[in-house]
């Protein structure tokens, strides 16, 4: 049973760290998929050097660790508030080309970070060719350029 303890509670010690942190510091991976992957993986090493940490105490401390993640996706499909909480959702920092200074600051982004995504993905060239920019809840950021935005040859 402490097994189950320890494996909830850093659970949920290390959810709470990456939520806190920003969508920007896992860009492309989920907090739940980060945390999982962490703890798996120490939970093997450990079981897999012996440090006083038995195969059936790692066993059980990863069972825990993919019911709690299974329970945390079914609690996000099927409760909206809580997949707010703890997966946040998509915020727009760029409308019509105007940047949403308070926005992007409270998340940590620059108008560089947009404008390199708005060249990667769609080519353009200045803010004033985007539509939206949106950062995502993975930490990536879109880009939806204005209709007349393409770049001139």
């Amino acid at each position: 049973m402490d097994a189950v303890i320890r494996a909830a509670a850093i659970y949920l010690i290390l959810l709470l760290i990456f939520r806190l942190t920003g969508k920007r510091s896992l860009a492309q991976v989920t907090t739940f998929d980060f945390v999982i992957l962490l703890i798996v993986g120490e939970a093997t090493q450990q079981a897999l050097l012996g440090e006083n940490f038995s195969i059936t105490h790692a066993a059980l401390a990863i069972a825990t660790l993919v019911i709690l993640e299974r329970l945390s996706d079914y609690a996000s499909w099927r409760f909206p508030m809580f997949k707010r909480i703890t997966e946040s959702m998509p915020v727009v920092l760029v409308e019509n080309g105007k940047q949403l200074r308070t926005v992007m600051a409270k998340e940590q982004v620059t108008a560089d970070d947009i404008l390199s995504s708005a060249r990667q993905t769609q080519g353009l060239e200045r803010m004033d060719q985007i539509k939206w920019a949106v950062l995502e809840t993975s930490g990536g950021i879109s880009v939806v350029p204005k209709m007349n935005a393409a770049p001139q040859q």
